[in-house]
């Protein structure tokens, strides 16, 4: 069985040893070592570990946007789609997108497809808050204020706890989807 891993296997693999170790843990001989092969199952996939990296890359923007978004596009009885995907953003634990950002800070490949996952949940994020009813000036800016909250939640080293967490999650809902004038009164 071993013998006969899929690309997939590789790539789930490498996403778990990239969120558990970091992007250095991304090399063919000890991903052979925990999936009980030799390295020529990882080169009959992969032609080189540039090619792994990239293919690693994809995989993670697949699993971390496209498969949430359409998670999201299935309507759940009873449930909005805004504070459903509130809840799941900032419930789980995120040492996957931590480390995903921690490369991208020395690999451009990796910073560019950060940028790409960054813009298509940015613009997902304004699109479901401009259903909402907000213009869209209003739901790009919160969608940006929203973003920056989960970037600054999945990079932080010290989670809150629970309750807290909850108090800050309702906090985030009440901002996000706060309906009225959009005319402010600037401060400065």
């Amino acid at each position: 069985m071993a013998d006969q891993l899929s690309a997939r296997d590789w790539l789930d693999a490498g996403l778990k040893a990239l969120a558990a170790s970091g992007f250095t843990a991304l090399k063919a001989e000890p991903l052979a070592k925990v999936l009980g092969v030799s390295r020529g199952s990882f080169y009959w996939h992969f032609a080189d570990l540039n090619a792994f990296h990239a293919a690693v890359l994809d995989h993670w923007r697949e699993i971390a946007a496209e498969r949430i978004i359409a998670d999201l596009e299935t309507p759940v009885l009873g449930e909005a789609p805004v504070p459903r995907l509130l809840r799941r953003a900032f419930s789980g634990r995120l040492a996957l997108e931590k480390a995903v950002r921690s490369w991208a800070t020395f690999d451009t490949r990796a910073r560019a497809a950060v940028q790409a996952i960054d813009r298509r949940r940015l613009d997902y994020v304004a699109s479901m808050l401009r259903g909402t009813g907000l213009s869209a000036d209003v739901a790009e800016a919160r969608a940006q204020i929203l973003y920056w909250c989960f970037v600054g939640y999945a990079i932080s080293d010290k989670p809150l706890p629970k309750p807290k967490q909850d108090a800050v999650l309702a906090e985030l809902m009440e901002i996000a989807l706060a309906q009225g004038d959009d005319t402010r009164t600037r401060l400065w």
